[in-house]
């Protein structure tokens, strides 16, 4: 039954990248860079600082144009797109930015509603209530409404920039490094809620990290970027147990 799943799984990419280059000058970050994003699972890239992972994303998202290569997204090339269907197309893939990208003179209830209103949905103000208590239960911070993003802790900002993610019901989430600058308890609640969205809202994601213990906990396959190219696929523990010292330079700090 296992491979049944996996095999229909694989039938149905959600991204599709082949041959990305990307350069900023003469440093070329993305080199050929081939993947395929399956329904349903959460795909860790994983690589050194300053390898091109953030890059990646950003190209699937347009927010960053490639030298070459092509980018599908439910089978709709990204590249050709305009600027009104690459915004129809960010309703249905979330982003999260490392850096969060709350706005600090909203309220949370306000940062939660600003995405509806971006993407003129138009709500009654019940529909809206509903909306942002919903996404606000699902990251366990219902009662933080009414404060500003200064009033909160890093792992706050964290989960309410998820929930303003997850009010738009995104069927693709792109995770920018989501654990970078939480301590290790605060990264692993935040990994694990990583989980609970897949299965809550049957998400397909591609996450970017470098921390070891998010890429185990979240990752159902894991693709190893390096010199631009995706080096290989594999998951946590086939990965972990690699002879190619290219791929296990990464796991050499892996904790039991």
């Amino acid at each position: 039954m296992a491979e049944e799943q996996e095999a229909a799984q694989k039938k149905e990419p959600v991204i599709r990248v082949r041959e990305l280059c990307k350069a900023f000058g003469e440093n070329e970050v993305l080199k050929n860079f081939s993947l395929d994003l399956f329904k349903g699972e959460n795909l860790v890239v994983l690589g050194k600082s300053g390898s091109g992972k953030s890059v990646l994303i950003k190209c699937i998202i347009g927010l960053i144009r490639p030298d070459a290569g092509s980018i599908e997204v439910f089978g709709k090339d990204v590249l050709k797109m305009s600027d009104e269907e690459r915004d129809q197309l960010r309703t249905k893939v979330g982003f999260l930015f490392q850096t969060n990208a709350l706005y600090d003179s909203m309220t949370v209830q306000e940062n939660l509603e600003f995405p509806l209103r971006r993407h003129g949905q138009e709500k009654t103000k019940e529909e809206m209530e509903e909306l942002v208590t919903e996404a606000l239960q699902s990251v366990g911070l219902e009662k933080t409404r009414e404060q500003v993003p200064a009033e909160l802790s890093g792992g706050q900002k964290k989960r309410i920039a998820i929930a303003r993610m997850l009010i738009l019901k995104p069927e693709i989430i792109l995770y920018d490094e989501p654990t970078t600058g939480l301590d290790s308890v605060t990264g692993r609640e935040i990994s694990e809620l990583m989980v609970e969205v897949q299965e809550k809202y049957r998400t397909s994601s591609i996450i970017i990290s470098h921390d070891l213990n998010c890429v185990r906990i979240t990752s159902d396959r894991i693709a190893v970027l390096i010199d631009g190219a995706c080096h290989a696929t594999g998951t946590f523990e086939e990965l972990s147990r690699s002879d190619d010292k290219n791929i296990n330079q990464f796991f050499d700090s892996t904790e039991p």
